[in-house]
């Protein structure tokens, strides 16, 4: 960061290791009981429940069906149902609708409980990022306060799967960076098994392996600049590079120091990455996940024999190639991929009315009349809008102090350069932007019907960007700039609250509900 007025050594920093971890025993318990809270409201099946809570109970009843998704998070609510099925309580509501007599207490739990590690996942990254105890719980915090993910993990749903396993992935990539020799092939072997899970779950699970090979290519290219930045034949001597640092300085522009070693904050594992080479990358993190997605194909293939390994992706190929274009002609909550970073089209899983509170929730059977419901049961796949919208700003923040870095030396001196170490704040921004992008920039060319929930893969990224900024601003010595930090995530915490009952699905009166339709495009 240009001179910034941050404290640059731990004993600043006001977390201690213990409160830390309460910290983050604290977002956790605090994810888990948002989850968990009245899971069996709904006794039907929401939104694709239709489809994934069906499939999981298939594999219990071996009925063999077409799934147009890898299987991995079938199988993990089957699993669920299994394990809830033999828990002798939480069975007070039933319903056939999957194929066997069930409660939804069954095929929603599993995922409502790993729903509950993505937070303190994601706060583990920002830690391993940066060994800042403030980022990393501001991180989890933030990824706790978000609609869309509490929302899906209250349900029988796949994308919480494609997030955690991905997480992962990158989590054991860092920690792999951070350590040497069989510790360091031990977790490299980890995150080629989680990202290969990640892909077992949905195709685009290999947008946060193409992150860690976009952020790996990038230190390579940094570190060739720079071998290139010291060669007599093109840039010019030690003396003149000294001189024209003091201009720079004597100018106000920042120049960068070196870390100190001694100091844990002066680090990040992603200054190790050029410790890893080609066949490293080939083997831990393509073969492995190559590998693990081919096995995760097997129970699916000896129960569904109608189409081989081969055969079944060109039929998903197929399915999905002819699934329409991107417009409300074809589903009414379709919404390209330049929607989702200002949320401007959010869909409803479950909407409906009745005409009191203390009716039974309507689940089942057609809709009352209109005008005469008066309590609403809505639940909106919708983000944490001010998380969101504060999030994009952080994230274009890290994008323009990216370009400012590289363009400041190529309009002082007429030349691009790079410093021999980058700053722990540049390598942040570097992996933040890389895999934001990675995980959004594909959706560009497609051409298919999607839908908000695709973007939960690229804003984890906008949580830790918005994490940073806050960070950076709580660890000012400007009151100015602390004042924002806390103002800001205020603002994240009490629009959490404030939207909650349409994340939860809690009864509404219509002005209610309405109050929190900003947008006609939100309905």
């Amino acid at each position: 960061m240009p001179n910034a007025p941050y404290p640059m050594t731990d004993t600043q920093y006001p977390i201690t290791k213990k409160w830390f971890r309460i910290g983050l025993l604290g977002i956790f318990i605090l994810s888990l009981a948002l989850r968990f809270w009245g899971l069996e409201r709904f006794n039907t099946l929401v939104f694709d429940e239709v489809y994934f809570a069906k499939f999981g109970n298939n594999y219990l009843t071996h009925t063999p069906f077409f799934n147009a998704h890898p299987p991995l998070s079938q199988y993990m609510i089957g699993i669920g149902i299994w394990i809830g099925s033999h828990i002798p309580f939480w069975h007070d509501t039933v319903n056939g609708l999957t194929g066997s007599l069930r409660s939804p207490w069954t095929y929603r739990w599993f995922n409502a409980l790993t729903g509950s590690f993505i937070p303190v996942v994601v706060a583990a990254i920002a830690y391993q990022l940066s060994y800042r105890r403030t980022f990393a719980i501001l991180a989890g915090l933030f990824t706790a306060c978000d609609g869309i993910f509490l929302v899906e993990s209250r349900y029988a749903l796949s994308n919480i799967y494609i997030v955690i396993f991905g997480l992962l992935g990158h989590w054991f990539l860092l920690l792999a960076l951070d350590n040497q020799n069989r510790r360091r092939s031990f977790w490299l072997v980890f995150a080629g098994i989680g990202f290969g899970a990640s892909v077992g779950t949905k195709w685009n699970g290999l947008w946060f392996l193409s992150g860690a090979y976009f952020i790996w290519i990038a230190a390579w290219l940094i570190h060739l600049i720079h071998s290139f930045s010291n060669s007599k034949f093109f840039f010019r001597s030690s003396l003149l590079e000294q001189e024209a640092g003091g201009k720079r300085q004597e100018l106000g522009v920042s120049t960068y120091s070196p870390p100190s070693p001694l100091s844990p904050l002066s680090q990040t594992p992603l200054q190790n990455l050029t410790q890893l080479n080609i066949f490293q990358m080939l083997f831990y993190l393509g073969i492995i996940p190559a590998f693990i997605y081919s096995i995760i194909w097997i129970p699916h293939l000896q129960l569904d024999k109608t189409y081989g390994f081969i055969a079944v992706h060109q039929q998903i190929l197929k399915f999905h190639l002819h699934l329409g274009g991107n417009s409300p002609n074809v589903h009414p909550y379709c919404a390209a991929w330049y929607k989702w970073p200002l949320m401007t089209r959010p869909m409803a899983y479950y909407y409906q009315t009745a005409e009191s509170i203390t009716e039974p929730l309507p689940v089942m059977g057609p809709p009352l009349p209109a005008g005469a419901g008066q309590v609403v049961y809505d639940v909106h796949a919708m983000g944490n809008p001010f998380l969101w919208w504060f999030g994009v700003a952080a994230m274009l923040f890290l994008i323009g102090m990216l370009v400012s870095q590289a363009a400041i030396p190529w309009v002082k001196e007429k030349r691009f350069s790079v410093p021999a170490t980058l700053s722990v704040d540049t390598w942040i921004a570097l992996y933040l932007v890389i895999n934001y992008a990675a995980n959004l920039l594909p959706w560009v060319k497609v051409t298919r019907c999607v839908f908000i929930y695709h973007y939960m893969c690229a804003v984890v990224f906008v949580f830790l960007a918005i994490a940073w900024f806050v960070d950076r601003c709580l660890c000012s010595y400007y009151q100015q700039l602390r004042a924002l930090g806390v103002t800001i995530t205020f603002i994240i915490l009490a629009a959490f609250i404030f939207w909650m009952p349409i994340y939860l699905g809690l009864p509404l009166s219509t002005e209610g509900y309405k109050l929190r339709m900003w947008f006609n495009s939100w309905i």
